[in-house]
């Protein structure tokens, strides 16, 4: 079956787009999923149409082998130019040095995004943009679709001092934009003095599910095997700032979760209870290869979604904490060790905008009346992304 969706880089290759590379030196910020339908990868079709210069790896590095947070020293392409880790040991790793760039003319990024904020491909974006700005380099976007769908929206703002690498600018946890409207929604909230073309894409809509793109799904980082995993990410993710595994060092991360000390019985019915819309759970064991609680049995949950039209994941995610918070006080903790480069918040507070989530499960919040910490926010971006929507 030939796809529905035309990437921006199968329009680049096709000559569509308005952007022309051929005699320009280029740099491509990329990763696995930086290819076409015929699973070539850019920095191959990129060296034919232009001069390939250099290479960047985001986080996960430019082959994507790197476990998350693992700081990426050194990189190799095997395209015959120097490659940089834009995810080193120090958060200055983040953005390509003055030195990287030197002698390039145009910076393109290709690397399928994934729909949550914590994401960091899109804040590499940013940094990225914010460099050429500075130095007068030009910059591309190829852009991708967003596999969990681009109109739901999930989630509340960054609050003011929250700003970290999951999240350099205030939007919620599911933003439903794709990696080409976060960068014109960037360039012009920054008032970045930049040249930024987006090669759009041709035939996605914001309703689409990714199986209905006819594109092939490559694993963006280890630990985001499917695009089910994508879905409940924006909820999920919330885990690495607690003691609860969330399922890394197994084969379906994120889609499951728990600790040693959980009861599954208890923790279904306490789910079960809430009436969470468009998902049911059931209870499992695992034991993690590496990660939270390597080697050690572990009793949860796994999240089954059956309706994602009606599925709320960020809502599920918290659900998720504020039960096993709820039902095993003593056994639960908040993470306390630097998360991101961020040692002097708590790395839940970065990951869900502020501490107002955090302090609520702690005083005995109902999950009602932690959803409505998020809505003014959610509906307030709801209204404002439309300025920066590029796809019906």
């Amino acid at each position: 079956m030939s796809p529905r969706v035309h990437s921006g880089l199968e329009r680049l290759l096709a000559g569509e787009g308005g952007i022309n590379l051929s005699g320009r030196r280029v740099a491509l910020i990329g990763n696995p999923t930086s290819v076409d339908t015929s699973l070539r990868h850019a920095a191959d079709s990129i060296a034919q149409l232009g001069s390939l210069v250099a290479l960047f790896g985001p986080e996960h590095g430019i082959r994507g082998d790197a476990q998350y947070m693992e700081a990426v020293d050194k990189e190799s392409g095997g395209q015959g130019v120097p490659v940089y880790s834009l995810y080193g040991a120090t958060e200055e790793s983040l953005s390509p040095s003055d030195a990287s760039l030197s002698g390039v003319d145009v910076v393109v990024f290709d690397i399928h995004d994934v729909g949550s904020r914590y994401y960091t491909y899109v804040w590499t974006m940013v940094l990225a943009m914010r460099v050429c700005a500075r130095l007068g380099i030009d910059f591309v976007v190829l852009d991708r679709p967003n596999p969990i769908g681009g109109t739901l929206v999930e989630g509340g703002w960054i609050e003011d001092g929250f700003d970290s690498f999951v999240g350099l600018r205030s939007m919620p946890n599911r933003h439903g934009m794709t990696a080409g409207e976060i960068a014109r929604w960037a360039h012009r909230q920054e008032g970045l003095d930049l040249q930024l073309d987006i090669v759009e894409m041709q035939g996605w809509d914001r309703q689409m599910a990714f199986a209905d793109t006819g594109l092939p799904w490559v694993m963006p980082s280890p630990n985001m095997p499917t695009p089910d995993t994508a879905l409940v990410y924006p909820g999920m993710c919330l885990l690495e700032g607690t003691g609860i595994s969330e399922g890394r060092g197994t084969t379906r991360p994120f889609e499951i979760s728990g600790a040693p000390y959980v009861v599954a019985d208890s923790l279904v019915k306490a789910l079960q209870q809430e009436e969470l819309p468009g998902v049911g759970f059931r209870a499992c064991s695992f034991t993690p290869t590496f990660d939270k609680y390597q080697g050690e049995l572990c009793v949860g949950v796994q999240q089954h979604v059956h309706d994602a039209e009606r599925y709320l994941p960020y809502l599920t995610g918290v659900a998720i904490v504020w039960a096993i918070h709820k039902l095993w006080p003593g056994e639960f903790s908040w993470r306390s060790h630097a998360y991101e480069f961020v040692s002097d918040i708590p790395a839940f507070d970065l990951l869900a905008g502020g501490a107002v989530l955090r302090e609520g499960i702690d005083a005995g919040a109902s999950l009602s009346e932690l959803a409505e910490t998020w809505k003014a926010g959610e509906e307030e971006f709801r209204r404002a992304r439309q300025e920066w929507l590029i796809y019906p």
